[in-house]
């Protein structure tokens, strides 16, 4: 089967799986986020069916597919040639209980008959240790364990628990679903009760869990579905339990078709995180910003010489050695598959930045009911003086550059930001010493900025010292107040970004070669950028044009990956992508019109 990225998303901040329009499960992580992909088809598609999790209805004839309202439920329907018709509801439980939120490494397929006698086969085939490993099984009398083949692997043993059939599951062969039956996947325990009704439980909590939580959101006006879904979607990849937000779900979807650039990014970004707690403070779900302060306490805790890595896993302090497998063979064929991350061991000096941003809102916001304290301050205030000792020397860059070091500008307007900061921080707490001290280290940093990136003979900053060329970072220059939106040096930065970088409605992140050739695809959270940078300068219906063109190129559930093809609108990299989905909610936010103008003066 030809794999796509046309795909839905289920989970519940502990496991996550991608479902296909047609009801298969082809991407899934177990134990959980970051662990060995035991359905990995969607990086080894191949006619055998390895390594997915499918639901078929013989004679299978047409394919519909929503989530139920705004939860992370996902239905299915497939229809045969005779009009029988199939339901599969999948969704991994996540609700409240004693006290505190139940979601354990699980996900639970309900299948109904709609309508006829669907003839269904089931068909699981989990492989482990990166596919290296088919799985054998043993069976119980409502139960399937599924286990590498290998008796010397380490890779985790699932337990299917069902009222469906064992004996037409374990032979892949189809029976007539005449009822509703229940699928239960996850850890090797023992499972008691009745199947049936916990499925359904399970179900209708969770239901009313993501319901519940999608109510308090403080979503814009206009398009309302497209925010509620990212902000689900941003939920789905946060870690709660060390609080670490993932960049996406997926390791080694290429940025483009047959290029090398084919990155693991199931990890903890400091500026990744940072961009996605931003979107849901604005949002009104700050509970996400309170975990990644848990986790970057513990990331600072345990780095004790003060220097930050830009990436860290889920456990913060688990290695994430890049190497390549051989036993998958990539997207489409596209390999490299790559486990790990090789940014681990890059200087990216934006990220001392990115955390004291994330925090900022701490010391601010009095709805929190734990605020920013002269604790938190102090912690901070460690983290600034790195940034501003290494605000002009060179790193990797947040692209992440591999064969080059520089003194980036965003890197160095990071670096301002923390200083900058952490002198409204000190003034909030009363710190006047240490509030004139961080003015004054902030505003020298930023006069040395503004001084050597700005290039007089382009008339534009650039994007590292001494460069003739332009990133879509810089438009983030006037988004972290570094200098406002009618500076004139703003506005030929702009302009020269225009020039340079825009591919119809489309914005590259950079366009000179790197360590892999030319960019070939349009960044989707850079456009999003652009289209913050013509709010910001006045040009507002064009900003919305354009809005509305990314919003054309998401899947059919509103998901955006990293990439675009800029010519076909066809999505590439890594899935679903924080980034994307962090910029779609932003760009929304500040292009609709309010509530009061849009519905009380109904304009």
């Amino acid at each position: 089967m030809t794999s796509s990225l046309d795909l839905g998303v289920i989970g519940n901040s502990v496991v996550a799986a991608l479902v296909d329009r047609v009801g298969r499960i082809v991407w899934m992580c177990y134990p959980r986020l970051d662990g060995d992909p035991v359905f990995c088809s969607l990086l080894d598609g191949d006619e055998k069916f390895d390594g997915s999790y499918r639901i078929d209805l013989e004679g299978c004839a047409d394919a519909t597919q929503r989530y139920l309202g705004n939860t992370a439920v996902l239905e299915t329907i497939l229809t045969d040639g005779n009009g029988s018709a199939l339901r599969i509801v999948d969704y991994a439980p996540r609700f409240k209980q004693f006290d505190r939120l139940f979601r354990p490494p699980m996900i639970i397929r309900r299948l109904e008959p709609v309508s006829g006698v669907p003839l269904v086969t089931v068909r699981i085939r989990p492989r482990f240790n990166y596919g290296a490993a088919h799985a054998v099984q043993t069976i119980g009398s409502n139960h399937i364990r599924y286990l590498a083949e290998d008796p010397a692997a380490t890779s985790p043993v699932l337990r299917l628990t069902t009222d469906a059939p064992i004996a037409h599951i374990v032979s892949e062969q189809p029976f007539a679903l005449t009822q509703a039956v229940t699928l239960i996947l996850g850890a090797d325990e023992t499972f008691g009760g009745s199947v049936p009704r916990l499925g359904i439980d399970f179900l209708e909590r969770t239901r009313e869990y993501w319901i519940d939580w999608q109510r308090y959101l403080s979503v814009p006006f206009e398009w309302q579905q497209a925010v509620i879904r990212a902000a689900i979607t941003l939920k789905l990849c946060a870690f709660e339990e060390t609080g670490a937000i993932m960049a996406a779900l997926t390791t080694s979807v290429p940025e483009a078709p047959g290029t090398p650039r084919t990155w693991d990014y199931r990890y903890c970004w400091l500026r990744d995180a940072y961009f996605v707690v931003h979107a849901l403070n604005r949002l009104g779900a700050t509970l996400t910003m309170e975990d990644f302060l848990r986790y970057i306490t513990t990331v600072a805790q345990t780095e004790t010489s003060g220097v930050l890595k830009p990436v860290y896993g889920l456990l913060p302090s688990l290695p994430l050695d890049e190497r390549t497998v051989p036993t998958l063979r990539g997207y489409r064929g596209m390999g490299p598959v790559r486990v790990g991350n090789l940014a681990q061991v890059q200087v990216q000096n934006d990220s001392y930045g990115s955390i004291i941003l994330a925090a900022a809102q701490m010391f601010f916001d009095e709805r929190l009911p734990h605020r920013g304290d002269i604790d938190l301050f102090h912690r901070l205030e460690r983290l600034g003086r790195k940034a501003a000792a290494v605000a002009f020397e060179p790193d990797a860059g947040l692209w992440e550059f591999r064969g080059r070091m520089r003194v980036h500008t965003h890197s160095t307007a990071m670096c301002w930001a923390a200083c900058d900061r952490l002198a409204k921080i000190a003034g909030v707490l009363g710190e006047r010493e240490s509030a004139k001290e961080w003015r004054d280290i902030a505003d020298g940093i930023r006069e040395r900025l503004l001084e050597e990136a700005w290039n007089e003979e382009l008339g534009t900053f650039v994007d590292a010292q001494g460069s003739t060329e332009v990133d879509a970072s810089l438009l983030l220059m006037q988004e972290i107040g570094l200098v406002s939106a009618d500076d004139p040096r703003f506005l030929g930065t702009l302009a020269m970004i225009e020039k340079r970088l825009r591919r119809g409605a489309h914005l590259m992140r950079y366009a000179a070669p790197d360590d892999f050739g030319l960019p070939e695809t349009s960044f989707t959270v850079c456009t999003f950028w652009y289209i913050d940078a013509l709010v910001a300068v006045g040009r507002k219906e064009e900003a919305r044009a354009l809005f509305e063109q990314v919003l054309s190129c998401r899947t059919h559930h509103g998901l955006l990956s990293e990439d675009l093809d800029p010519s076909r609108g066809e999505l590439w990299g890594n899935f679903p992508q924080t980034y994307s989905m962090v910029g779609l909610i932003i760009s929304a936010m500040r292009l609709s019109k309010s509530w009061e103008e849009a519905f009380w003066r109904g304009s």
